[in-house]
């Protein structure tokens, strides 16, 4: 399990460095995008049959970082929105 929040952390802050511009993301933020990130990273790789869902590999973590980079847009995106209406 801790292993699990490490990875995430990290894949998150690998998103977080290849998505441009500045994030209005806290370190608790990019932690759970980073997490949420990876679960979709290892559903996948597991649905291809690369690995399970908690085993590291290569293409999980590619996959990973991915979906992180897009919750992270997704989550700029909402709170960008709730600035602009407020």
């Amino acid at each position: 399990m801790i292993g699990f929040i490490i990875a995430g952390l990290i894949i998150g802050a690998l998103a977080r460095l290849i998505k441009p511009g500045k994030q209005n993301l806290g370190l608790l933020a990019t932690l759970l995008l980073g997490l949420v990130g990876s679960i979709i990273g290892g559903s996948i790789a597991s649905l291809i049959g690369t690995g399970d869902i908690f085993e590291l590999n290569v293409f999980g973590f590619i996959v990973s970082v991915i979906a992180a980079v897009l919750l992270i847009g997704v989550a700029e995106a909402v709170m960008g929105r709730r600035r602009v209406t407020r």
